[in-house]
């Protein structure tokens, strides 16, 4: 019988070409597009957003046509961040990005395609959306699964996303190094700790959905970790029958937006996704993240909806990593401390 050590080297083998595969993207676009004259716009963003926009995108583009007269199309496109990225880079042709982190919206930066200073472009340094990670369990949590410290028991199956593909992912890897090193803990326990949970995985889907549905629909593992507002989902559609646990000690998630300014500019879309950008911070939209599960960014619609999320004690943010720039060449870059930590499970 393969250990999990060796299915777990394998499997991450494997992520890491997943490159453009479930996408789930148009083809790309070399202009405005559209009958008569039509303008068109495609929203790149992560898997687990596309209930909230589904229901946001039609708002916007009846807002647009009120104001401006002018017919809109919305493309959308969904997978991991990481994976999305990568196809942004390749010439997935979006005119705004909504990523799971702002690293990526960095890589998108660093190739040319986003302009320096694209964060002060918008509130709240550009973050649409707030979330934190959730553990969800077993009916009835037989493994008594109750803390961070409880993922490293012995005989726990534990499943979440590949970091080489998911910006959740990442976020569960920055919540689990963090929930040592936030709380007293040193980088070499911290290495320790994260090391040992990676050792009870040993499934590393593509993304946060893909994720969910490995727990929920195909009864893999003991515990998954993922977002708070996939949590919320599996609740809501009666897929999780026990409620979820949020660690008070804990990441806050950031969830950026962007426009494709290299993009923007040769189709001349600029006026629309620069539009669009803004709208997902109005009331509107924020309401409808909310009701998507999604922690809000806007603080009137925060000091409304608060109560419908967990309390989370301790806070703690990439910055307290040193930020993205350095999280993404010391934690998550080649040779990086993912790597470094895979090499010790082989």
């Amino acid at each position: 019988m393969t250990n999990a050590p060796q299915r777990l080297s394998a499997l991450l083998a494997a992520g890491s070409l997943v490159l453009l595969a479930g996408c789930g993207g148009p083809p790309q676009s070399s202009g405005t597009g559209g009958p008569d004259g039509q303008k068109q716009l495609l929203l790149v963003s992560y898997a687990v957003t596309k209930g909230a926009y589904d229901r946001i995108v039609p708002k916007f583009i009846s807002q647009w046509k009120a104001k401006t007269g002018q017919e809109l199309e919305i493309k959308t496109s969904y997978g991991g961040s990481g994976t999305q990225t990568r196809a942004v880079i390749d010439g997935l042709d979006a005119d705004v990005v909504t990523l799971a982190l702002s690293a990526d919206v960095l890589k998108l930066e660093e190739a040319g395609l986003v302009d320096a200073g694209w964060e002060k472009e918008l509130p709240n340094n550009s973050i649409i959306t707030n979330s934190t990670v959730a553990f969800l369990t077993r009916p009835g949590n037989p493994k008594q699964i109750a803390s961070w410290a409880d993922l490293i028991k012995p005989g726990i199956t534990v499943v979440t996303a590949n970091p080489k593909t998911s910006g959740g992912a990442r976020w569960n890897f920055l919540g689990l190094w963090g929930s040592v090193t936030q709380t007293g803990g040193n980088q070499q326990q911290a290495e320790a700790y994260v090391t040992s949970v990676y050792k009870n995985v040993d499934n590393l889907p593509k993304d946060a959905r893909e994720a969910s549905d490995v727990f929920l629909k195909k009864d893999q593992g003991d515990v998954l970790l993922n977002y708070e507002n996939e949590a919320i989902l599996a609740t809501r559609t009666g897929d999780l029958k026990d409620p979820f646990l949020v660690p008070e000690v804990n990441i806050r998630i950031e969830g950026p937006v962007a426009v494709v300014d290299k993009n923007v500019e040769r189709k001349g879309t600029r006026k629309a996704a620069e539009a669009l950008a803004k709208y997902l911070f109005s009331e509107e939209a924020q309401a409808i993240f909310a009701e998507e599960g999604f922690r809000p960014t806007n603080p009137t619609i925060w000091s409304q909806v608060k109560d419908r999320f967990a309390p989370v004690k301790q806070y703690f943010t990439v910055q307290d990593f040193g930020g993205w720039g350095l999280v993404n060449k010391e934690f998550f870059g080649k040779d990086g401390l993912w790597d470094r930590l895979f090499a010790k499970t082989r």
